[in-house]
């Protein structure tokens, strides 16, 4: 049987904007009856690393938590500090851009909430016993949350193809431990020109950095680490790397289990909305927003993963490609735009995977709220 996928298009018009639109949206899709009075209810965002542009609008944001405090709910905005030492890499950093990015409370009236903790390391751990990993370590705030809604720009992404809920979910609220572990298969190397400040040493909890002789160099004793990730953020010098070694596949497939990990092995009930607007070729984590390769498509909800991952990317297959972007040739309707930018990958595996495992099922039925009144 298909999963339920609610459509609009952001088309406006006097006396019926974008606004009325979502709101129409969150009652046809029966938002309504997912929520109960008094739920602390987790608003998984990507608050958009400093000098993007991409991410969701934070007076869209605004307006959902208006919606959502109809139902006397408790929403929050909440997301994981990143694994690499961008502007997120722990809370402070993450709050202070999301902030910076127009999130502060007074613009969004929910709190923010970064679901890791301080520096990535404030996981719960949940045992999955999958192909890839038996247990999965996922930021502690969420996982006690009551329900979540999943806000998602949906975009291109150079590791994924594109970057949808199920990434938003997999990847975005597992802790640096946890992020770590679907990057690579090896634990993080110090490079050559480390000044042997000494500050990692103070942060590795197993002891596993150690000095040189002379004490010119630190260096990972990899049989002591546990691929926690914490020395990645602590290094003020950004001399700890991290191997960026796992295929595509397995790195999709990762992004499903941790996803898996959360609904279905801690069952927290989650509604998905995924905005297909600013399509931009690269994931909202670099820092710069470039040209979208589509015109805006519209808002999807849906109570599936899987399907609205799988809509979203059609809705951008047929849609037609804008030229002077990052696309090189495919600007029909029906050419693959995600394998035109990133040949390489086949993202339809974190799809087929997701599938698999029981996150949701691709057939779906597509329900364009406006064309059916």
């Amino acid at each position: 049987m298909p999963s339920p996928v609610y459509f609009i298009n952001m088309r406006a018009r006097q006396g019926l904007n974008l606004f009325d639109k979502i709101e129409r949206l969150f009652k046809k899709s029966s938002l309504k009856q997912f929520v109960t009075g008094g739920d602390l209810l987790a608003v998984k965002i990507h608050f958009g690393e400093d000098g993007n542009l991409s991410y969701i609008h934070p007076r869209i944001v605004r307006f959902i938590i208006e919606q959502l405090k109809k139902y006397n709910t408790k929403p929050f905005l909440t997301d994981a500090n990143s694994l690499y030492a961008g502007s997120r890499g722990e809370a402070v950093g993450h709050l202070q851009t999301a902030i910076g990015n127009g999130f502060d409370y007074s613009v969004v009236g929910a709190p923010l909430i970064i679901s890791d903790g301080l520096r990535g390391s404030t996981a719960t751990k949940i045992e999955i016993n999958l192909n890839h990993f038996k247990e999965v370590m996922l930021g502690s705030e969420v996982c006690h949350a009551d329900k979540m809604i999943c806000l998602t720009h949906f975009k291109c992404h150079e590791l994924t193809g594109f970057g949808g809920a199920i990434k938003n979910v997999g990847m975005g609220l597992a802790s640096r431990a946890g992020k770590l572990a679907m990057h690579s298969t090896l634990n993080p190397y110090i490079s050559e020109d480390c000044v042997a400040c000494g500050v990692c040493l103070k942060y590795c909890g197993s002891g596993a950095i150690k000095m040189s002789e002379g004490e010119k160099k630190a260096y990972i004793d990899d049989k002591a680490c546990i691929g926690c990730g914490e020395c990645l953020i602590s290094c003020p010098q950004h001399r700890i790397k991290i191997r960026w070694n796992e295929s595509v596949a397995n790195f999709q497939e990762k992004i499903c289990e941790y996803a898996y990990g959360l609904l279905v092995k801690r069952k927290l009930p989650c509604y998905y909305v995924n905005f297909i607007n600013n399509l931009s070729p690269v994931c909202d984590c670099y820092p710069y927003s470039d040209t979208a390769i589509t015109p805006d498509i519209g808002i999807l909800a849906s109570y599936d993963p899987v399907a609205i991952d799988q809509a979203s990317a059609d809705l951008v297959i047929n849609s037609p490609g804008i030229k002077g972007t990052a696309l090189n040739k495919s600007f029909a309707p029906g050419d693959d735009k995600f394998r035109d930018i990133y040949p390489h990958i086949d993202w339809e595996v974190q799809l087929a995977y997701g599938e698999k495992i029981g996150l949701g099922r691709r057939q779906y039925q597509l329900i364009n709220i406006f064309s059916e009144e």
